[in-house]
């Protein structure tokens, strides 16, 4: 019985620490796409960042009015940057990883349809690097498969905690 219990024990310490480590990295990530939207090329444009990003937006030709464009140019790294944060320090991990994995598939989806446009694009994803919409929706996917662990995990200690306590 006390093999068991030490086992378990481990794998737990083992799960909270692979958990760690996911969290800080797609937090991390999310964190420096959202810098990257705001810090272009050397400068801070804290004020004219969602006309550079709402540009990149209209480029996915999904006909959205201008005010929405601008809307979200202006919301989405803030998003990033809130959500990155929660991650890394650990604050509503349930509600933080199912929102970054919600918002990653929102991306594909975008990403997908202008691959299958065949669009030639800056997706937007980290700032003014041009990469192909069919490339990021790769880097996206392992992505995606990080944040689901993350949720997943989220979800799991949060289970254990309460049913051990």
């Amino acid at each position: 019985m006390y093999l068991k219990t030490m086992w378990l024990h481990l794998l737990a310490q083992k799960g909270r620490l692979a958990l760690l480590a996911g969290r800080v990295a797609l937090g991390g990530i999310f964190m420096y796409a959202a810098y990257s939207k705001l810090h272009i090329a050397g400068r801070w444009h804290l004020g004219d960042y969602q006309i550079l990003f709402a540009m990149t937006i209209h480029s996915y030709q999904m006909s959205m009015p201008t005010w929405l464009e601008l809307w979200t140019a202006r919301i989405v790294p803030w998003l990033e940057l809130f959500l990155g944060a929660l991650l890394i320090f650990g604050v509503g991990l349930r509600w933080a990883s199912s929102a970054i994995t919600s918002l990653l598939v929102v991306f594909m989806v975008l990403l997908a349809r202008a691959a299958i446009l065949g669009l030639e694009i800056n997706c937007g994803c980290f700032g003014s690097s041009y990469v192909k919409p069919s490339t990021e929706l790769l880097r996206d996917s392992g992505l995606l498969l990080l944040a689901l662990c993350v949720t997943i995990g989220a979800f799991l200690t949060r289970h254990n905690q309460h049913s051990t306590a």
